[in-house]
């Protein structure tokens, strides 16, 4: 993997990082100009600025940095008075802070079929996958992944308290009587939530819109509603709606904001 691999893997999986490199070398030295190193709160994580001495200084530096509200630093040691080592050349190495990009936040009321079918799809992505039931059995069926949360709680509307402004919104719960709660609780606390989407066909969005506006919810923040949920592909088989589903989420998140709004 090259280091720019490795960084847009570490900005999509949250992981701040610094990368190091090499930007002027003279005289007698374990590595040359453009050598880079990638640096986490874990440590280094993957190439090399000549090992040794070199390296763990480079390596403590970075970690300083994660830890500053700079961006960018620049160090130039002679290697045998600044560093101590035997050698007696000379190295420039520029830090730059790489900051993690927010994670791709996705909550889901409901562990069913459907869910059952839809975790396994989303949790080889880059997110942050949330499933909230009431109903333990359901959520014991599902798989374990680092990137899963669950939570058992009673009441679905309850899972709301885990939505920031940024989250991508899935209800699919038992039914209108459970998914309506949740609806009001979002769309009341997150007029401008990114994606809301619902299980279910035409008239169930019809049924929706009407008691979402009774209990008193804006016009703005109900045309946020994408119900029927997933793009119209495949069959009524659950696994097929839930790649349609997955499939609609990728569409919605790479449109950006202007395509989310109202």
């Amino acid at each position: 993997m090259t280091p720019w691999q490795e960084i847009l893997r570490c900005q999509e999986t949250g992981v701040d990082l610094i990368l190091v490199t090499v930007a002027a070398a003279r005289g007698s030295v374990p590595a040359d100009a453009g050598a880079k190193i990638l640096v986490t709160r874990e440590g280094l994580l993957s190439g090399t600025v000549g090992g040794g001495r070199i390296e763990a200084k480079a390596i403590d530096e970075a970690l300083l940095l994660l830890d500053s509200p700079e961006i960018t630093r620049l160090h130039r040691w002679n290697l045998q008075q600044d560093i101590g080592m035997t050698c007696g050349g000379e190295m420039t190495l520029l830090f730059e802070r790489i900051a993690a990009k927010p994670p791709w936040h996705i909550v889901v009321f409901g562990a069913g079929h459907i869910v059952q079918a839809l975790v396994p799809v989303l949790t080889p992505l880059s997110c942050q996958l949330e499933v909230i039931d009431i109903r333990k059995e359901w959520l014991d069926r599902l798989p374990s992944a680092r990137n899963l949360q669950l939570h058992h709680l009673d009441s679905f509307e309850a899972g709301t308290a885990l939505l920031t402004e940024r989250s991508f919104v899935l209800s699919i719960t038992k039914g209108h009587g459970t998914d309506v709660p949740v609806l009001k609780e979002v769309l009341t606390h997150f007029p401008a939530i990114p994606f809301v989407g619902v299980i279910g066909s035409a008239s169930k969005r019809a049924a929706l819109l009407r008691d979402l506006r009774a209990a008193g919810i804006a016009e703005a923040s109900l045309d946020r509603i994408t119900c029927p949920l997933g793009l119209p592909i495949g069959d009524n088989d659950p696994h097929e709606i839930a790649i349609s589903i997955a499939a609609q989420l990728l569409e919605r998140r790479s449109a950006g904001p202007a395509r989310n709004s109202p």
